[in-house]
């Protein structure tokens, strides 16, 4: 079995391995930029652990792995764009570094060569699919299935997160749904296609599903936890875009339906309140949160969900060895020892 670590080293050079065509470079230099950023690859590493619960070959899925990776930069550099972002991953954005348009015909160029990554998959590192290969036809198909079931749905979340900024009646329900389609998805995504890929059963593939959707969703509401109180130093960016921004978070929907009259009404000021100083907004919002026991809410939650996604993975009908690897990322994803 790989571990996540060796999973990364591999994934990062098949990246840098990846050849382009050389022109137009004003659309190619972009799109190496972008990949050449670093990241985490939770999404690549996640398809080829569960890929490896039943095989061994992980070379042979390393374009679909890629092509997973490849769209999510595509969300990125689009999200950039609509977020009118300066930075990413430390460095300028792509619409900053050249313009708008590259930025979104570089875009587009991401999510068809991702398709095209998606297609490639082999049967082993020396042999290139056949088309007589039922079997693996037949493996490619359902990975390819939903494969383009999540790029929808990604989009889906994406404009529900656009339609939220000017609502202020936004349920936690619905945030749940926004949460579950912009980010758990592809991440629920990847660990089914993992499996599909391999042949494994429809049982295993959507217990797959289900672990890394609900690991997901944790992960995320650990996201909005940590830009209320995390530390700045660890967390990699300053506390406190989430409320100065006015995002409708688990945190700030959640402390709205609890609230009395007076905090409701304090919360409903920050939010409508367009001269403030940044310091004192986040501080003011921050004790409503405080006053409310908000940080105990959100992490119950968050172990809730990811006590979900781990039995899951338990229900995944191979030996409990094999599936270490995954419970000891899915820990690590959480910032949690194992």
């Amino acid at each position: 079995m790989y571990t996540q670590s060796e999973l990364l080293t591999t994934i990062n050079k098949s990246l840098e391995a990846l050849t382009y065509n050389e022109e137009p470079k004003g659309m190619y230099d972009p799109i190496r930029y972008v990949l050449s950023m670093g990241g985490k690859r939770i999404r690549p590493i996640l398809m080829l652990l569960t890929y490896n619960l039943y095989k061994d070959d992980v070379g042979s899925i390393m374009s679909n792995a890629l092509a997973l990776e490849t769209y999510h930069n595509f969300t990125l550099l689009h999200d950039d764009v609509m977020d009118n972002a300066d930075l990413r991953r430390g460095n300028p954005t792509v619409h900053k570094k050249w313009n708008e348009n590259t930025a979104i015909l570089s875009g587009d160029a991401m999510l068809i060569l991702a398709y095209r990554l998606m297609t490639e998959s082999r049967v082993s590192d020396s042999e290139p699919t056949s088309l007589g290969n039922s079997a693996l036809n037949q493996n490619l198909a359902r990975a390819l299935k939903t494969f383009t079931e999540a790029t929808l749905g990604v989009c889906e979340g994406q404009q529900y997160d656009m339609d939220f900024e000017t609502r202020n009646d936004v349920k936690e329900e619905e945030y749940l749904e926004m949460i579950r389609l912009k980010t758990s998805l592809l991440l629920a995504s990847a660990a089914k296609m993992g499996a599909e890929l391999a042949g494994a059963s429809e049982d295993d593939a959507q217990n797959l599903y289900e672990f890394g959707e609900k690991m997901g969703l944790a992960f995320q509401l650990q996201d909005d936890l940590l830009d209320v109180y995390g530390d700045p130093a660890v967390f990699g960016k300053k506390i406190g875009g989430d409320i100065l921004c006015n995002k409708k978070t688990f945190m700030l929907i959640h402390a709205k339906n609890i609230s009395n009259a007076e905090q409701e009404s304090e919360l409903s000021f920050w939010i409508s309140e367009k001269d403030f100083v940044p310091e004192e907004k986040i501080s003011a919002v921050k004790a409503i949160y405080d006053a409310l026991d908000m940080q105990t809410i959100c992490r119950k939650k968050i172990e809730e969900l990811f006590a979900l996604s781990l039995d899951a993975l338990e229900k995944v009908n191979v030996s409990s060895e094999k599936k270490e690897g995954l419970r000891e990322y899915a820990h690590q994803l959480m910032g949690r020892k194992y």
